[in-house]
Parts: C-alpha cells; structure tokens; sequence
C-alpha cells in the first residue's frame, strides 16, 4: 500500500474543496506539497517570478469565479513576498486560500534558517490562520479555512504547515471525498424577512429622487440582474463605488457610472440629488465618500455581513442583512402594485439626467494630446473600446490606470477588475495571467502604469510562458503619474521621487519572449491593440503617454457644482 504523505494529502483536500490552480514559487519547505501536485491532472500549478504575484493571481482569480486558489510560498521571505497581495485579497474581498510552509514544527520560533512567525505576520489580512502542526490536523484545518473563505463576506484565509507535517507518512489517512458536501452549501446567503422588505418599499415608493448605490457586493453577489430589473421597475438610476465597477453594465440606461473621491461630475450630481440612497453591498468606505466627508440623506443599507452595516452614516442609515440579489428580487415584488406610479414620477428627472450623461461623454471627446509625439490615456480609454472584444476583461492597475478607466464603457457584468480596498500596485498583469488561467480563451486587456509594470516585470516571462489572448497597454509617462500629479496640482508644481529615465518596455518585453511595439500616437495604438487581439497571443503595447494629462484636475472627474 502507498503511503499517503501530509503533501498527498493536502493536495487531495484541494481537490475535494474544487481548488483548480495552486500559484506560487516553490521551496524547500512546499516540496511535499508540489511534488504531489504533479500526480493530479484536476490542479494546474502555474510558477511565479515572485511571490506578490502569486497571491495577486490567487486573488484576481477568486475575484472572477468566486472560487478560492491558492497562492504557496516557502518560509520567512517567501511568506513576506505573499503579504501585499494577500491584503489586496483581503481589502476587496476576495476568496483565497494562502499556504505557507515552514520549518519542521520542534524548529519554530528557533533560530533555524528563514525562521518567521508567518501566522503572526499574516493575522490582520486574512479571515481565518492557523499553524498546522501535526498530520491529524490536516483535513479539518482546511476544512474550517474553506468555509472561512467562502462564507459572509468572502476573504483569504492561510495555513501555515510546518515541514514535518507534510512530509512524513499520515497514519490511517482520512477519508476524503471527491466532492466535499461544504461546496454545495458555502454559497448560501441570508435572505431578509418579509416585514423589512415592507418597510423598505413603502420608504423607496414615498422617495421622489431615490438612488441605488451598489458597491463591490454586487460583484461577489451577482447581482446584476437582479439589480437592474428592481432598477427598471421603479425608474432608479444607479451608480457604483469605485469597487463596484463592473458590477452592471454601464450600457443600462439607468446606469450612470461610478462615483470616488474624484467623481465623476455626472454620479456627484446623481447622489447630490437624491433623497434616499439604496447602498447595496456598499461598505460607505474613504474612497466611495470623500473620507466622509460627503452628505448623504437617508440610507437602507444592505449587506450579508452585519458588521458593515451602519459603521458609517449611522445616524441616518437603517440596515437591512441579505443577499443582493434575493433583496432586489423581493424589492421588485413588494414594490409591484404601485410600479407604475413610480416610475411615472420619476420619468422627468431621469430624462435629465440622462442628457447630462451625453454632455459629460462628450467631455471627454477630445483626443488631441498637449505634446506630440504623445497619446492622452483618456484617448486610450476610448478608442481601445472599440477594438476590445465585448467580453474581454478589462484590469486596470492601481493609480491613474483605474482612474481612467472611469471612461471605459462595460456592456458585460463582471469583466472589470482592480485593487481598490489595499491599492496595491503591480496588480494587472498577474491579474491577467490569472484570468487566462481561469478561462484560456477570453481576451484580457491589462492597463498598466509604468510605475506598477517595474514592480511586476518579472511576470512578462510569466505571461510568455502560459500564453492566451492578453493584451498589456503600458500607460508610459515615465513617472508615477498619479503622484507626481498630485504634487504638481498642490506643491507648486515641486516633485520629488517620482520620475524615471525613460524605458522601452517593447524592447524589454522582446527579451522575454512576447511580441511588444511601442506606440507614439493613436492610430498604431489602436492598429496594434486590434491585431493583438487578433492573434490570441500575448502582446505589449508600450503607449508614450503625454505628461500634461492630470487625472485630478481633468474635467469629467470634478465634481458636479449647482
């Protein structure tokens, strides 16, 4: 009889729990776990230049399926290298399971080499971590870890193995099943009672102007549907957070785009105006509210996860704990017999706002940038739309990138990523190497600063080597851009620290094996993105972006004055 490693059977629980990808660098201390890997055809193991990236897969890929990966590293530096990805996971809310690996357990919290507390290190940006110490406690480790993951508000969740315990034979191994029962029920959601939703349909009918703002839960939900027929049966126009990008798609009539701290003037108007805001999964965080600082009228606020209720604004928001989708269906139904009257009501202030929405579109159609030789990222923006297939994912990296993409119009829910809650740079492109790895035939189109691709250079090879149809539109200002704009917008025009000599990221991404062009005006870009996507191979775009474009002071982002 072979024996069953605590590798072997690690590996056999990832598969019992649908883990399909496990991302990672390996090390002396995963070799347990990695070697078993290789005797399973249901786990794809894709190697990483760093760590970083690896949670960042792990986390874009959670973000897309709503199933957790995984993300292994080795101990001390490895299991450091993860952290910044893994608080990305942990800020927006995305399913992952983190597997470290330490030293053998007797060594632990010993001067042995890369000695680290990962547990420790790990504690504030997950949900649920333990050290697993003994063999015995492998099944149900994983087992509270998953549900942990998948349950309320989804999160990343770590395990640290010690060494020993993954690499000596498990006694009288446990039975594991090839599908475990958790999976059939991880996915269920509360459902409010009757007598809320009442309560919350004679307020939204009494409403002249109310407004639904749906936040980053409508993405880990699914709530689209749902959503925009409750949308559609009461004349409500919708915005969404800076996090909630994607959640429906702003081709809707009803959909008027998202609102941050730099606007736009079209959704700062539209929550101005209101006189009841429906925040669906929508947290009221800094970025959403100016840091609070923006008023707000009454609020039905709902969320699966009660503690996010009322943290802010409490003293004018009534909340309401339930799935996004089942309230928006019962909301629609509650609401049936006066529909009409409402919607009626409604119909003249809609109107308006939907002209104010082909003024502000047309604020951004001017595509001459302020120096030759240059291309304005909101040209980018706009013009690549047109040449990106529909269903494309779109993965803008933190910063300007993000900013940007306020103009990029979604005609599918759910194709739209990027770090919000942590912020965290060097997001796009592993972020799309995860995407291929979910799906290997939907084209990805990655924005990317300059700024974010040198902290993620690496993982070009990474990208040449898994292939698919990825597009990587480098925003090349030779600087980080979003800062050194802020600098030049409130410190007199002073910088420091923020500009690069100028790189060739067509001839650095020729060296790791992709196709790339660099681009200098708008019609190779757009010549180059079409044929890019043509190919279904990988390529680089190295766009020089003009400098003079500033994201703070650019006039569809200010907000709407009266």
């Amino acid at each position: 009889m072979t024996e069953t490693t605590g590798g072997a059977l690690v590996v056999r629980m990832l598969e019992s729990l649908g883990v399909t990808h496990v991302f990672g660098v390996v090390g002396g201390q995963t070799l347990a776990i990695s070697d078993a890997i290789i005797d399973t055809d249901s786990i794809e193991f894709v190697h990483t230049r760093h760590e970083n990236a690896a949670a960042v897969m792990a986390d874009a890929y959670g973000r897309l399926t709503g199933r957790p990966a995984v993300a292994i590293s080795t101990t001390g530096p490895g299991a450091t290298n993860l952290l910044t990805g893994v608080g990305g996971a942990f800020r927006d809310s995305s399913p992952a399971i983190i597997i470290t690996c330490n030293n053998n357990g007797e060594n632990i919290h010993k001067d042995d080499a890369q000695n680290a507390d990962h547990v420790d290190i790990f504690r504030n940006y997950v949900k649920y971590g333990r050290l697993v110490a003994h063999p015995t406690s492998i099944k149900q480790a994983m087992e509270e870890a998953y549900i942990n993951a998948m349950t309320g508000n989804p999160g990343p969740v770590h395990l640290d193995f010690a060494r020993d315990t993954i690499e000596q034979p498990v006694e009288n191994p446990p039975a594991v099943p090839a599908v475990h029962p958790a999976r059939s029920w991880v996915g269920a959601r509360p459902v409010a009672p009757e007598s809320q939703i009442e309560a919350v349909a004679a307020r939204v009918l009494a409403a002249e102007k109310p407004v639904i703002w749906l936040g980053n839960g409508g993405n880990r939900g699914r709530a689209s549907e749902d959503v925009l027929a409750l949308a559609d049966a009461l004349n409500i126009p919708v915005i969404t957070t800076f996090n909630g990008m994607g959640a429906v798609p702003t081709t809707h009539p009803l959909v008027f785009g998202a609102l941050s701290r730099m606007g736009t003037n079209l959704t700062t108007r539209v929550i101005g105006e209101a006189d009841l805001v429906l925040a669906l999964g929508n947290s009221l965080n800094a970025v959403s509210t100016t840091r609070w600082r923006r008023r707000l009228p009454e609020v039905v606020q709902v969320d699966i996860d009660p503690a996010m209720i009322g943290r802010y604004y409490a003293e004018v928001t009534t909340g309401v704990v339930g799935d996004l989708a089942s309230f928006a269906r019962d909301l629609t139904a509650a609401t049936a017999a006066q529909a009409e009257r409402a919607r009626a009501s409604r119909a003249d202030w809609i109107g308006g706002l939907q002209k104010a929405e082909q003024q502000w579109w047309e604020l951004s159609a001017a595509v001459g940038p302020e120096n030759p030789g240059t291309v304005s990222p909101a040209v980018v923006v706009r013009r690549l739309r047109g040449v990106t297939p529909e269903d494309a994912v779109l993965i803008p990296d933190a910063g300007n990138p993000g900013v940007w993409s306020f103009l990029w119009e979604m005609p599918v829910p759910y194709r739209y990523i990027k770090p919000v809650g942590f912020g965290n740079m060097g997001f796009a492109l592993p972020a799309a190497i995860a995407s291929i790895a979910d799906a290997p035939e939907r084209p990805v189109l990655a924005l990317i600063g300059d700024g974010s691709l040198g902290m993620s250079l690496g993982e070009l090879e990474t990208l040449a080597r898994v292939g698919g149809p990825v597009v990587v539109v480098v925003l090349n200002d030779s600087s980080y851009g979003n800062i050194r704009q802020e600098q030049v917008l409130h410190f007199n025009g002073r910088t420091v620290g923020v500009d690069f000599q100028d790189v060739d990221f067509a001839q650095v991404a020729r060296g790791m094996g992709l196709e790339a062009v660099r681009v200098t005006d708008q019609e190779s870009l757009v010549r180059a993105v079409r044929e890019g996507f043509s190919s279904g191979a990988p390529l680089v775009v190295d766009v020089v972006l003009d400098r003079e474009a500033n994201a703070w002071t650019y006039e569809a982002f200010t907000p709407y004055e009266d």
